[in-house]
């Protein structure tokens, strides 16, 4: 897989395997011990996460999802993985969009009444001018996050590799 071309802030992948749900779910409880200092591994029924140790945890470090299904069709386990963001990084970029959306939302208003009404409306343009501007700096902060956790994810990847086999 590779991560550098992909555009997407947060990515996704399939991958099928034939090794039964039960063997991975315990190779996985194995590994959360060997790997311990280096790498969490939290296990649900169906649901694995992979996080970076806290010892080489940077704000940047991704976090790996992998959900487990089983395909109908054949006895193969689809694994679908998601890295991400911690999620308390990416719950603090989804407040500061929302509140520059807001923020954009209610100078549009702002200005459409003055611009209604006659008055002047250059100060409620200027304002929503810069959250686009606010708006794209946050995009190019995340990818610049995203690039600069490509290493740990890569680490991320070849544990899930570990665990798959």
């Amino acid at each position: 897989m590779n991560l550098e071309k992909q555009i997407p802030l947060r990515l996704r992948f399939e991958i099928e395997t034939l090794k039964p749900k039960q063997a991975i779910l315990e190779n996985a409880q194995q590994l959360k011990e060997e790997l311990k200092p280096d790498y969490q591994i939290t296990v649900s029924t169906e649901h694995i996460w992979l996080y970076v140790g806290a010892k080489n945890k940077k704000y940047y470090s991704p976090h790996l999802h992998l959900e487990l299904e089983e395909m109908e069709s054949s006895n193969a386990i689809k694994v679908k993985g998601l890295f991400g963001p911690d999620p308390v990084l990416w719950s603090f970029f989804m407040f500061l969009h929302f509140g520059i959306a807001l923020v954009f939302i209610v100078s549009a208003v702002i200005g459409y009444s003055n611009w209604s009404l006659g008055t002047s409306f250059t100060f409620p343009l200027w304002i929503m001018g810069c959250m686009v501007v606010f708006w794209f700096t946050l995009y190019f902060i995340a990818r610049n996050n995203r690039k600069k956790g490509i290493p740990q994810a890569l680490e991320l990847e070849k544990v899930m590799e570990q665990m798959l086999r």
